[in-house]
Parts: C-alpha cells; structure tokens; sequence
C-alpha cells in the first residue's frame, strides 16, 4: 500500500502594496478574517506610543538607537522612514511565525515590498490598484483629511508606486471591495496549495 506522506503548512510572507486611498487596509482584513493561520505582520516603530496601543500588538516600540542597531545587525526584514519615524518589520519576529505555518500579511509599501522578496523569495507580492486615477483622487478628497496639497502629493507618489507593478506577482483593481477581497482570499488560497509549499522536503 503506498502512503501518502502528510502535508506540511508552510508558511510564507504575503505582500499587499498599493497607494494610499486604494483600500488596502480593508482588503487584507478580509484575508485576516477568513483565512485560518494567518495574522497581521507587526512593525517595529520609533514613534510614541499611543494610548491604547500595546507593545508587541499593535507595534514593538523601539527607541532610534535600538532601530539603528537592528538595521545594521541585518535584523530589519524591510524598513523605511516616514515622516521622520522609522518602520521595519523584525527578521527574528517574521521567521518565527513563517516557522509556526503562518502566513504573514504585511500591508506595506513598494520599496518594503521589494526588500522582502529579496530576503524572502518564496513570498507571494500583490499589488491593489485603483479603478483610475480619477477614481483615486475622488477617494482621497472624499476622506476630507488632507488638504489639496496632500491630496496632490500622494496622487504623485501614486503614479510612481504603480511603475512598479510589473515587479509583483499579482495585481487586483479594487473598484468593487467584495470582488477585490474575493480575489485576494483566491490568490491566498492557490498560493498554500502549491506542491512546494506543501511537499515535505
């Protein structure tokens, strides 16, 4: 009788990248929600704690000196500075819960996203983009928090992001939040049963 060796549950980092105003928040909650064994990638931060929010759940806080130090011992997985701030994703954090099985969900920007497919080539990168720049722009003035100028930034910085789509595995428009969502459980989905995944080695 010939035996059929058990499956293993590999985990694996998967990327969601997109401009500000695409909904990429909202889109990887859906994956959050439904699909068992994955969890939302934790940042470290330099920035002050907020009231509420709890060391090791909602960021590692991390004073600039202990950041320094860990992007210079290689521990920072990806890493960037935003608004004078720093934010990285923890190499020693990441691997233990790609070790437990888990898949990652890291919402992150392009040059993250890049930086963790260097480090990790098994990872699976999505890049949610918007129905149109019209339809973008209408997103961020109807938030009704930033000024024109912000608006008009970030439309900039959206234009740049969207040159590198070609760099990503797969792009999902978001222009109806259920269809979108959908897409992206599927990708999730197809990505756990590929053979290399889940053959033991």
């Amino acid at each position: 009788m010939t035996i059929v060796p058990p499956l293993l549950d590999t985990g694996f980092p998967f990327v969601v990248s997109g401009p500000s105003g695409v909904g990429k928040t909202v889109v990887c909650r859906a994956v959050l929600d439904q699909i068992p064994r994955s969890e939302r990638s934790i940042s470290a931060t330099t920035r002050e704690r907020r009231e509420g929010e709890v060391d090791g759940e909602s960021y590692f806080f991390y004073s600039p000196a202990q950041f320094a130090a860990e992007v210079e011992s290689g521990g920072m997985a990806e890493w960037a500075e935003v608004h004078g701030r720093l934010y990285g994703t923890p190499r020693a954090w990441l691997d233990r819960r790609l070790a437990a099985g888990v898949t990652v969900v890291l919402n992150i920007d392009v040059q993250g996203g890049l930086a963790i497919r260097r480090a990790y080539p098994d990872c699976v990168l999505v890049f949610l983009l918007p129905p149109s720049v019209e339809v973008l722009r209408a997103r961020l003035e109807g938030r009704a928090t930033d000024g024109q100028p912000e608006v008009e930034r970030r439309l900039k910085r959206a234009i740049e992001e969207m040159a590198f789509v070609d760099e990503y595995d797969y792009v999902v428009v978001n222009g109806e939040l259920e269809a979108a969502g959908a897409e992206l459980l599927a990708i999730v989905r197809a990505e756990r049963a590929r053979v290399s995944r889940r053959r033991p080695k």
